[in-house]
């Protein structure tokens, strides 16, 4: 179930931490129970695919870059969407458009770094997603 709809929203907002340090850190356990196992198993998939040792280090990087954005763009749409009947359709339409310029940045290293091209432009536009 949902924070909202049990109450326990309520209860958070009313304790002595800050809604963004309560934010954050539901954002962070996220990402360790989704985004760090991806993180973890990504690169011994790639051995599967013979992946070169340059690609799959870029593959790490850009997914320890990538993934705790999509953990807050995430938390962000449903900050949006709390409380609304059809907010999954909702959902998906606001967040979408934000993800796409991350899974362009990551995807776009690793194939800069096989091609041999420099791969700087994409790793800064994934840290500045990282900073925004």
């Amino acid at each position: 179930g949902s924070d909202f709809a049990d109450g326990s929203l309520e209860q958070m907002a009313l304790s002595r931490h800050t809604l963004a340090s309560l934010a954050l850190s539901k954002a962070f356990v996220h990402w360790l129970l989704n985004g760090l196992p991806l993180v973890l198993v990504a690169p011994l998939i790639g051995l599967l695919f013979d992946i070169d040792r340059d690609a799959l280090l870029t593959l790490t990087l850009t997914l320890l870059l990538g993934t705790p954005v999509l953990s807050l763009l995430g938390g962000l749409g449903a900050a949006l969407t709390l409380g609304l009947r059809s907010a999954e359709m909702l959902l998906v339409l606001l967040i979408l458009p934000l993800l796409i310029p991350v899974l362009i940045f990551g995807a776009g290293a690793v194939v800069a770094v096989v091609a041999q091209i420099l791969v700087l432009d994409f790793l800064g536009g994934l840290g500045v997603l990282v900073l925004f």
